[in-house]
């Protein structure tokens, strides 16, 4: 480091005096000392914290009398004492089975008294009694009750409107369950006991409705009114108890896999079947929609009254549905005595005007038929595709075409069913018979189906890949 030049006591050179003062006060910031006192300081900084890892170590190491802390004295706190819980509250049976019963049937009415209730009023044909007994008659036939008229006996039952009360039962049967406390439960009894409760109280409300509309011009029995509406509230709500208390999964366990898979796949197969059906019914009534038009202008009633021939078609728009099923099925449908439309042959003599029947065919396919009954056979090896893909691969084909099989009569026998309850008759003359053979339809549909099933079910089989290692 250099050093400060020495001033001569002699010298009078004033830039040699400020060169040195110049350097000499330069020089006086640097002191090593203070560098070492802060290097000191860090190592004390260190030692300080060495000690006090010392110290913890040295605390950490404290033994503890096991005998000591065992005679001391434990005090013991009380507990809060909890409210003793009080079961969930239960409604009587015949308190509920009332209450969800009256609650269905009025959901279920309201829409067809509202209905020709505002047709009647917006043409002045009655006041708001005369449409409520007339609606009551509509919610009665909604029920299969065939009701007299002039004309002969109305038994042609809109499903659409079946639809609407067998759901609200179901839901009734649900709601049962669980207000008197049977929810998953798996019991089958009380699953039966809650559906006979509402069927019985339907049934009597059944009869009460027969009572009051039964008069001139709607004669009704009222015995066949309690029939109708027991064996639809009872097999309504049990369908819904049996959900609600989980007894039909236990039943589903129970069964054997082939049969339980054979079930489901005959129940997919009719709603394949049907929603082919609709399909063509629906395109065949766009492709006739002038004449639709023109059969709903001919009615001279206004607006309204229009409006409710539209709504009525709409009422009988599932069972054209069902008849189109077993068009597409062969065995075809009748719309009067002595006629028949099938794919092959189309027989029918003067239909009333309803935009409904603006869809049927004019004569037979042809060798468009030939592709409409394709339809039927596509939905069988669709479920039996389907099938397959639930099963495991290494499934026995015993098992796989005995599941296949199965679907087939399954299958029957809900389009035959649904074909029975799709008909009916229209009074006593030409049109009394309406509506398609259960049991031709029914037939038809096992062995259609079933053989179909289990060819596309074996075709899944076979083509379906190894799975990878």
């Amino acid at each position: 480091m250099p050093t400060t030049p020495d001033r001569t006591e002699d010298s009078d050179d004033p830039f040699a005096v400020a060169e040195a003062a110049e350097v000499a006060h330069e020089t006086v910031p640097v002191d090593i000392q203070r560098d070492t006192e802060a290097i000191q300081r860090d190592t004390e900084a260190v030692q300080r914290s060495t000690e006090a890892v010392d110290v913890a170590r040295e605390q950490r190491t404290v033994l503890v009398d096991d005998k000591v802390q065992a005679n001391r004295e434990t005090v013991k706190l009380p507990t809060q004492r909890r409210p003793p819980q009080r079961p969930a509250k239960r409604a009587p049976l015949p308190v509920a089975a009332a209450f969800a019963t009256l609650w269905a049937a009025l959901l279920s009415y309201l829409p067809v008294a509202a209905v020709i209730g505002l047709a009647r009023t917006l043409e002045g044909s009655g006041g708001l009694l005369g449409a409520a007994h007339a609606g009551l008659a509509g919610w009665l036939l909604g029920h299969g009750v065939p009701i007299g008229t002039s004309i002969g006996s109305l038994g042609l039952t809109p499903l659409l409107l079946s639809m609407l009360v067998v759901w609200r039962l179901s839901r009734a049967g649900l709601h049962v369950t669980r207000a008197v406390g049977a929810r998953r439960s798996g019991s089958t009894l009380r699953a039966v006991s809650v559906a006979f409760a509402i069927a019985l109280t339907y049934s009597l409300l059944g009869s009460v409705c027969a009572l009051l509309v039964d008069g001139r011009g709607t004669e009704i029995t009222a015995g066949r009114a309690a029939l109708n509406f027991f064996v639809i509230g009872g097999g309504a709500a049990l369908v819904g108890s049996l959900r609600g208390t989980d007894a039909l999964r236990v039943w589903a366990e129970r069964l054997p896999g082939p049969v339980r898979h054979g079930m489901r796949t005959g129940v997919m197969a009719a709603l394949f079947v049907l929603a082919a059906g609709a399909g063509v019914t629906g395109l065949s009534i766009a492709i006739g929609g002038g004449q639709a038009a023109d059969m709903i202008s001919a009615y001279r009633t206004g607006v309204a009254g229009q409006a409710g021939i539209t709504l009525v078609s709409l009422a009988y728009g599932v069972n054209g549905v069902i008849w189109a099923a077993a068009y597409l099925l062969g065995p075809g449908f009748a719309l009067g005595t002595g006629s028949v439309i099938r794919l092959t042959e189309v027989t029918v003599g003067p239909l009333p005007t309803l935009p409904l029947l603006a869809g049927l065919p004019n004569g037979p396919m042809g060798a468009a038929g030939t592709l409409l009954l394709a339809l039927p056979v596509a939905a069988g090896l669709a479920v039996g595709w389907l099938l397959m893909l639930r099963l495991p691969r290494e499934t026995s084909w015993p098992a796989v075409l005995g599941s296949g099989l199965l679907a087939g009569p399954v299958a029957g026998v809900v389009l035959g069913l649904l074909a029975e309850f799709s008909g009916g008759p229209l009074g006593d003359g030409r049109l009394a018979t309406i509506g398609p053979d259960p049991w031709t339809v029914g037939l038809v549909a096992t062995a259609v189906l079933g053989v179909s099933a289990a060819l596309g079910a074996a075709a899944a089989k076979i083509l379906r890949p190894a799975p990878k290692a």
